[in-house]
């Protein structure tokens, strides 16, 4: 079952609602004194249904959760979709390039938002595992640098992550220097991927991941690396990652 929560976002969008969908397992109402992970996941319009998904395709995760019998709530908070705002929110860090200008990062109120006041508000009102074991993150492009942000600038709160496609390239310097600084705990899980033709067409990202992949390696971080065969820069690509990444994360 998967509902719907409008939430705001003050210091992003103002009073501007956005949606929030939430998956509940069939359990929930089965078995009223049973506690459930939470898996938090960025672009929340795009997770489960494809009426909702920006290009009309989603991921599946409902009829992929209600087929495997997975047991874990999944939120998935809907992105800002005026002009550059999505980027604005899911940046980490500021950052300049050719295709998008100077893009000024605001991941951090973002994240910030998710971890003060989202994670306990559904902590609050849902039957939750509450503590940093059960907490985990996921996303893909932007949002995939987002789980890959949280998960080091936040570590006690978030063990695990899947970056899917993590958008590394908008500054790989930075990237790299997140990661460098943050004080990870070696119990913390990452799983990490790129579609084949998405990976060998650009340089840059080659030299992002593969240096990532290798700092987060020497930080003792339990690493899922992965070049999708075939895998490509979209939902339909990343769809057929569900049972891997949820494997790789032990959910």
């Amino acid at each position: 079952m998967v509902i719907e929560w409008d939430v705001t976002i003050p210091k992003l969008s103002g009073e501007q609602t956005r949606r929030t969908f939430i998956y509940l397992p069939e359990s929930y109402d089965q078995e009223p004194e049973r506690r459930y992970p939470v898996l938090y996941m960025f672009d929340g319009h795009n997770v489960f249904f494809d009426e909702d998904a920006t290009f009309g395709k989603s991921w599946g995760m409902n009829r992929y959760l209600e087929e495997s019998g997975k047991q874990l709530i999944v939120v998935g908070v809907e992105c800002n979709h005026e002009g550059n705002r999505r980027l604005v929110e899911y940046a980490p860090m500021t950052y300049t390039n050719s295709e998008h200008g100077t893009i000024k990062g605001k991941g951090s109120v973002m994240m910030n938002w998710m971890v003060k006041e989202l994670k306990p508000s559904i902590d609050e009102n849902f039957r939750t595992l509450p503590d940093r074991k059960n907490t985990v993150l996921a996303g893909s492009s932007m949002g995939g640098l987002m789980a890959l942000y949280g998960v080091c600038a936040y570590n006690h709160i978030f063990q695990r992550a899947a970056c899917l496609s993590p958008s590394l390239w908008v500054s790989p310097g930075k990237v790299l220097e997140m990661v460098a600084r943050a004080h990870i705990r070696r119990d913390t899980t990452v799983y990490m991927d790129y579609g084949e033709l998405e990976m060998f067409s650009h340089a840059a990202t080659q030299e992002a991941m593969i240096s990532t992949a290798h700092l987060l390696l020497t930080k003792r971080v339990n690493l899922a690396f992965r070049i999708v065969p075939g895998g490509t820069h979209s939902e339909a690509s990343w769809e057929q990652q569900v049972p891997i990444f949820m494997d790789c994360l032990n959910l």
